[in-house]
């Protein structure tokens, strides 16, 4: 890969099926690839190794990096997705996510908010995994991280501090997030308590 593994990228398939996904996933002609695919059954595929780059995160951008499929794992999650009907992720499939997370995390250097959606790192093409994505259960798991809220009147400029495309326009960036980190109130309005989570964020340490 050459790059130093330090990102965990998760999406969902957007396909009907776990029979479709994975045809899609191993077609050279399709141009797209992950490391890992999770079906709803909390089956884990192992597509790519680890130690090799696959091509997920597509034109993307965190803290200044362009080159995402570099230096990330990237998961895809077996699910319909927002155009084949949206729905809950299946139990086993967290399960098993969460599972296969804290061992990548064992094996690479991956910082709690380096852990993100594709919808994060590219917020002006993809919404996946979406709100119903369970941010906060996978940060009880010791993966990725969920936001105390503070008293704070960050503007929506401050997201490029935690590590969001500065360039990206302002609703895509505020639906990002909120997918992520408010998912009960997707308006695409920056607001006080979008301002408290984002300060929760950047008062964590960046371990």
């Amino acid at each position: 890969m050459g790059a130093p593994i330090d990102m965990l990228v998760l999406h969902y398939t957007g396909m009907a099926s776990a029979e479709a996904a994975l045809a899609r996933l191993c077609d050279p002609a399709a141009k797209v690839s992950a490391h890992y695919t999770i079906d709803e059954t909390g089956a884990v595929f192992a597509m790519v190794p680890e130690d090799r780059r696959a091509w997920h995160a597509g034109v993307s951008y965190w803290a200044g990096e362009t080159n995402v499929n570099a230096r990330s794992i990237g998961i895809e999650l077996v699910h319909p997705g927002h155009d084949l009907g949206y729905r809950a992720f299946a139990p086993a499939q967290i399960r098993s996510l969460i599972a296969l997370g804290r061992e990548i995390l064992a094996r690479h250097p991956i910082p709690a908010r380096r852990v993100l959606g594709h919808s994060d790192v590219a917020p002006a093409r993809k919404i996946d995994p979406g709100e119903l994505f369970p941010w906060e259960e996978l940060a009880e798991a010791g993966i990725g991280l969920w936001p105390e809220s503070r008293d704070s009147r960050f503007t929506v400029q401050a997201l490029a501090e935690y590590g969001y495309d500065p360039h990206a326009s302002r609703m895509k960036l505020i639906l990002a997030f909120q997918r992520h980190f408010r998912p009960r109130k997707l308006n695409g309005v920056w607001d006080r308590e979008c301002a408290g989570l984002l300060a929760g964020l950047l008062d964590r340490p960046q371990e």
